[in-house]
């Protein structure tokens, strides 16, 4: 049978409210400020059909490049053959939200500033560079109390 290929094909479960969502969007959704160089989220709200992305940038995290009344200007990077081509695509604030992918990194570099500051008052140096986990230390294990045994394969026996 024939099936359609419009904007909205195959978004039955992309573009439904989660579960305890449903209902009138929050007012914090209008009140975030955005500003140009945020790294944004696009998540469609299938509440506000004005604005609202293509399928493909669901789930994409792009930047902002402008900012208007109602809506933002987002860079996003989209992979065409072997190349990315800058897509700049227009979305309403409903269906964008501030990204916490540089959280950790921001969280960071305040710590590391907090312990230079400690380090130069204490006049000692500290290493702020993040390391991999070392191996673990040798050890004996001693075989006094504590006679190997010898793991086999349980043989397959058949239920039936």
């Amino acid at each position: 049978m024939p099936h359609s290929f419009g904007l909205r094909a195959r978004t039955r479960h992309m573009f439904s409210r989660k579960f305890r969502d449903h209902g009138a969007i929050p007012l914090s959704t209008y009140l975030t400020t955005y500003k140009t160089g945020d790294i944004v989220d696009i998540k469609a709200n299938a509440a506000v059909q004005k604005g609202m992305p293509h399928k493909f940038y669901h789930g994409r995290t792009g930047v902002i490049y402008n900012v208007t009344k109602s809506a933002v200007g987002v860079i996003i990077n989209k992979r065409v053959g072997n190349r990315f081509i800058e897509k700049r695509v227009n979305i309403r604030v409903e269906h964008i939200k501030h990204s916490k992918c540089r959280q950790e990194f921001l969280d960071r570099v305040k710590e590391n500033a907090q312990k230079k500051i400690e380090a130069q008052a204490a006049g000692v140096r500290v290493e702020l560079k993040r390391s991999p986990v070392k191996p673990r230390l040798a050890r004996y294990v001693s075989t006094v109390k504590n006679v190997p045994q010898t793991i086999t394969a349980i043989p397959y026996e058949t239920l039936l």
